[in-house]
């Protein structure tokens, strides 16, 4: 393990601290149109759930085949995990951005999906977030025209293989009120409302020209990241009882091979590589930009060439690391967001591209849920077998 000094560490303690008020919900701009694929197709199967917003519409498309399972000394794929925060579409085309991306590269990713994005402001009374105020919310609630293109894009995603977890709903990150002291039970009600908000859009929202979303949710969501990395303690006894697969909410950890914490896959944001510097950072756009701008979202513009270049570098050293030596499978978390110019969407698409590229042979750009597959059809001493593998410690079985 590498140093990681004090403000090494303002990679978590900033992230975590902050609320981050424009989580997947920055403020309009146009960092790249695209229209969004609003048919892409009904199902014979599709059977609609409760008052018509979700559907039953049969096995979700494109997905992996059945996992095989590895022998003793094979060498592991390399799992990459692109996920986002919050998973709104506010009209700057970053949503669609991404999926054409994954598209073009036949990736799948996981979209955290903050349910409050799914419900009007005018009915923002439905929300009764634990330890605050009815209706309260550290992020702002979504337009009607941005709801109506945030359920566009949850349907054209899930249609394309990707995976909708939760970010669950009003982003608490600070005071008494903070996600931090929640306990099992109020996080039990916070995402049965998050459920409700997106199993109820059609009511809340009376729209009637959109397409329900293609899936039955109580079973699509099978994990979750919290708000700013805070709470996982007491999430984790109401996910397990839930039935829920994993969670990506520690932060700081290694790039080593996951395990289980109360049964349930812990899948971190890593510390990686951070160019030009003695510590190292964590895999997540915020946290790039807290080290590099002092959490400021709007820095002097001459700073963000080289902003961008260290921030693409320092995935692309995270993917390199993992790839050459143990196989850890590599976590990356980002937010719809256009910080600094937008630097960091742009860091995150390069390192993508990077990561796709032929070179790299047996890489596997999964969601989560897809990854959960993979392992648990593992042999168990196989994979411990790949936990003995440190940071930076090349495995040395058979190719």
């Amino acid at each position: 393990m590498r140093d990681v000094s004090r403000r090494g560490m303002l990679g978590l303690g900033v992230g975590a601290a902050a609320a981050l008020s424009v989580a997947g919900c920055s403020s309009p701009g146009s960092s790249e149109s695209g229209k969004v694929g609003t048919k892409p197709g009904k199902t014979a199967k599709s059977k609609p759930i409760g008052d018509g917003s979700t559907a039953y519409t049969g096995k979700q498309p494109k997905q992996p085949p059945k996992p095989e399972r590895l022998a003793p000394g094979q060498k592991p794929p390399q799992f990459v995990v692109f996920s986002w925060d919050g998973a709104g579409e506010v009209g700057n085309g970053l949503f669609p951005r991404f999926r054409k991306l994954a598209r073009d590269h036949n990736a799948s990713m996981t979209f955290f999906l903050s349910g409050l994005y799914l419900l009007p402001e005018s009915k923002k009374r439905l929300y009764r977030p634990p330890n605050n105020g009815v209706g309260a919310s550290d992020i702002p609630y979504l337009t009607d025209d941005h709801i109506k293109e945030t359920l566009k894009n949850l349907r054209a995603a899930w249609l394309e293989g990707h995976e909708i977890g939760t970010h669950f709903n009003g982003h608490f990150c600070g005071g008494t009120g903070s996600v931090a002291n929640w306990t099992p039970a109020q996080w039990d009600s916070e995402i049965e409302q998050a459920m409700d908000f997106v199993t109820k859009w059609r009511t809340n929202t009376g729209f009637t020209d959109l397409e329900p979303l293609p899936f039955d949710y109580s079973k699509e969501l099978v994990g979750a990241r919290t708000p700013c990395l805070l709470g996982q303690g007491n999430l984790l006894p109401t996910a397990r009882k839930r039935g829920w697969r994993y969670d990506a909410s520690s932060p700081g950890g290694l790039q080593v091979w996951p395990t289980k914490k109360q049964g349930i896959w812990d899948f971190p944001l890593q510390q990686m590589p951070f160019p030009g510097h003695s510590f190292e950072v964590l895999s997540m756009d915020y946290n790039i930009m807290a080290n590099q701008s002092q959490a400021s979202t709007k820095a002097p513009p001459a700073n963000y060439p080289g902003w961008r270049k260290q921030a693409a570098d320092a995935y692309i050293a995270g993917f390199q690391r993992a790839y050459d030596t143990n196989r850890a499978p590599f976590f990356i978390g980002n937010h719809f967001e256009q910080w600094n110019g937008g630097i960091y969407m742009d860091a995150v698409e390069e390192a993508f591209k990077h990561i796709a590229d032929e070179k790299h042979k047996d890489v596997r750009m999964v969601s989560f849920r897809q990854l959960c597959d993979w392992l648990d059809a593992q042999d168990p001493q196989v994979l411990a077998s790949l936990r003995g593998l440190g940071v930076g410690q090349k495995f040395t079985g058979r190719g």
